[in-house]
């Protein structure tokens, strides 16, 4: 099996932007086990950002376009020490790719992308994939990894994507303001939940349901499986992958 796991940025750091060191470590443990089994895996991180304004000292998430390019820088380098140092631990060698907008949207930087992502899987690496926020402003500004992480899972036809994010999965209304809301665990068509969507809750990331249903539109289309589950918990990609209810899952026939 190929599967895509995009980690999000509340996963990854406290509220302060610093590691959350225990549950990284943990992430990298799980992540080694399932590679360890056979499965095939590539990682798409947000954070660098996020652990730029942590390491830099900033008070809150910045703004403008610069201090964010500049903190993406910090971050940068901080995130990919960090996975290199864990999943060295367990021999396994990380590889990162940076990618804008367009390495997706031409034909030919596409399948440059593509074709090294796929070779890297056939040498064992772990890829690990970020959008290249130090020089790309419209990158910062959309800054959507679910959809990024669906566009690769689409590209190196994965079996599933598994977004991880600081929410249990798709509710039936909000639940931090509905007490009735419930969990939904299958969605088969995707049209009967578009209307659920709602903004980012979290002051780090800068994704949220919208773009979750919109990675489940491109994952969907293409025959690849997305769940959505709680990162606070690094053991629920065992249950996901033993097929166990966890999260929410998208599957075919959902368009």
């Amino acid at each position: 099996m190929r599967i895509v796991i995009k980690i999000g940025t509340s996963t990854l750091a406290h509220p302060t932007g610093h590691l959350n060191i225990r549950r990284v470590e943990e992430l990298c443990k799980i992540i080694s086990d399932i590679k360890n089994s056979g499965q095939e895996v590539i990682v798409v991180s947000s954070g660098a950002i996020g652990m730029g304004v942590g390491k830099l000292g900033l008070r809150s998430r910045p703004t403008d376009i610069p201090t964010k390019q500049a903190a993406a820088a910090v971050g940068q380098c901080e995130l990919m020490y960090t996975y290199d140092k864990l999943f060295s631990e367990y021999n396994h060698t990380v590889a990162q790719l940076l990618i804008t907008g367009d390495d997706v949207k031409c034909e030919d930087r596409h399948a440059n992308f593509s074709n090294t992502l796929n070779r890297l899987l056939e040498l064992g690496a772990l890829p690990i994939i970020n959008e290249n926020d130090t020089v790309s402003t419209k990158e910062i500004v959309i800054g959507d990894n679910d959809t990024l992480a669906a566009i690769v899972a689409e590209s190196v036809k994965a079996d599933k994507l598994i977004l991880l994010s600081d929410i249990d999965g798709l509710y039936t209304a909000d639940p931090h303001t509905n007490p009735d809301a419930r969990l939904i665990h299958r969605v088969t068509n995707i049209n009967d939940v578009i209307d659920l969507a709602g903004g980012s809750n979290g002051n780090q990331g800068t994704g949220g349901m919208v773009t979750k249903l919109q990675a489940a539109q491109i994952c969907l289309a293409c025959g690849c499986d997305m769940v959505i589950a709680n990162g606070n918990d690094p053991a629920n990609l065992y249950a996901i992958l033993e097929g166990q209810e966890v999260g929410t899952t998208f599957t075919g026939g959902a368009l």
